[in-house]
């Protein structure tokens, strides 16, 4: 038996995606480990919500239910996406529907701390995972044999493979002296929770006006979440208004389709760049989430990429010949190279949007206005557009 410092997989990083990735290889006979710097967040006792919340792809709740999270979670505080209407210049509009789609719905809304603590609580149930929580890293040592990673508290860890899932700020991958392309849209996604006056009629809507990308997107009952991808001055001013100012003000951006708001949570920022890994696997290490790439948010789709990184992780590692190390370059190659063309089309098609709706040039909004309303025209490119984003 090994000693219990001694792994054959070892993912650094307990957020949504590295906690996925350690559950997905339940069952492979590996010796796991998990290894997150701070303290889990646990849902609170009260009835508070969370303002980061994500729009999780069907294909993904799929795959949050093979791993036994999704259907522990509480339903009520999950809301189902049955139609997507989108708005740009001269009342151009875009609109996409599940039932079209011949789905129950696009996609579904969850707050981040729902999920993590649903993915937590099947962590610990999980024998075959040896969890290192409020564990930070202080070296890590990649060689030829194996890798070993030393914590602040002197515990050290080696395995045969490391999984660098620590958010877009690696620690991992900074140490593994990977290089890393940024290109700063010098935006800040604002975020903030409001209760609305009519129904949203779960329909998630997005205008595309001058202070950015404004996109409302339902909550359970009569609420509804905001993000506001907008200049830096923009966001500044947004963040100094007051609860009262502020829910007027998104309410009049989206023309009152809600009628009056009240705020729920308080509005916050963060800042939205692009970012890419020089690569993504190296001789016994795998990056993967936003360690390994970030797009724009505008589409919802960064932590669907990083859910689908970490199912093809797992996906190659458990149909792998039993006699292949787990840390083989050739072996983590495969997983770079699925990988590669759904990062790559999410990455071209949110930046080429962000630019294409942040440009001020000449002629720019005319062509945004006939781009929408010719696609919403084109029933096969919809239908494709809707099949990829589901995934």
């Amino acid at each position: 038996m090994k000693g219990q410092t001694d792994f054959d997989v070892l993912v650094i990083g307990g957020g949504l995606v590295g906690a996925a990735c350690a559950l997905a290889l339940r069952g492979s006979g590996l010796a796991l480990a998990l290894v997150e710097a701070n303290e889990v967040a646990i849902c609170p006792t009260d009835s508070s919500w969370d303002s980061r919340i994500y729009a999780i792809s069907p294909g993904n709740v799929a795959f949050l239910t093979r791993l036994g999270v999704w259907q522990e979670l509480d339903q009520q505080r999950i809301a189902p996406i049955e139609e997507m209407q989108i708005w740009g210049n001269d009342n151009a509009a875009l609109d996409f529907s599940a039932y079209e789609a011949g789905a129950p719905a696009l996609g579904y809304i969850v707050e981040s701390r729902l999920m993590l603590a649903g993915l937590w609580e099947e962590l610990q149930e999980a024998p075959e995972i040896t969890l290192f929580s409020s564990s930070p890293g202080s070296c890590l040592d990649l060689q030829e044999e194996g890798a070993v990673l030393k914590l602040v508290d002197g515990r050290r860890l080696s395995a045969a493979l490391v999984i660098a899932a620590d958010g877009g700020n690696s620690w991992v991958r900074a140490e593994a002296g990977i290089s890393v392309t940024t290109s700063d849209y010098r935006q800040q996604g604002v975020v903030a929770n409001f209760v609305v006056e009519r129904p949203h009629r779960n329909i998630a809507r997005q205008w595309f006006v001058e202070d950015g990308i404004l996109a409302w997107l339902p909550l359970p009952g009569n609420r509804m979440s905001m993000v506001w991808s907008t200049s830096n001055a923009h966001a500044k001013a947004l963040l100094a208004l007051s609860p009262e100012a502020l829910a007027e003000r998104v309410a009049m951006a989206g023309g009152d389709a809600l009628g009056s708001m009240q705020v729920l949570t308080p509005a916050a920022a963060f800042p939205l760049r692009r970012q890419d890994a020089e690569v993504m696997v190296s001789p016994r290490l795998a990056l993967m989430g936003d360690a390994a790439h970030l797009v724009h948010p505008l589409a919802g789709q960064g932590v669907n990429l990083g859910f689908h990184d970490a199912a093809c992780m797992a996906r190659v590692l458990m149909e792998r010949g039993r006699q292949t190390d787990v840390g083989d370059y050739g072996l983590l190659r495969r997983y770079e190279r699925a990988r590669q063309l759904d990062i790559r089309a999410m990455q071209v098609m949110t930046g080429s949007l962000q630019a294409l709706f942040s440009s001020e040039l000449p002629g720019i909004a005319l062509l945004r206005s006939k781009g929408l309303s010719f696609t919403n025209r084109q029933q096969w490119l919809k239908r494709r557009l809707i099949a990829h984003a589901m995934t």
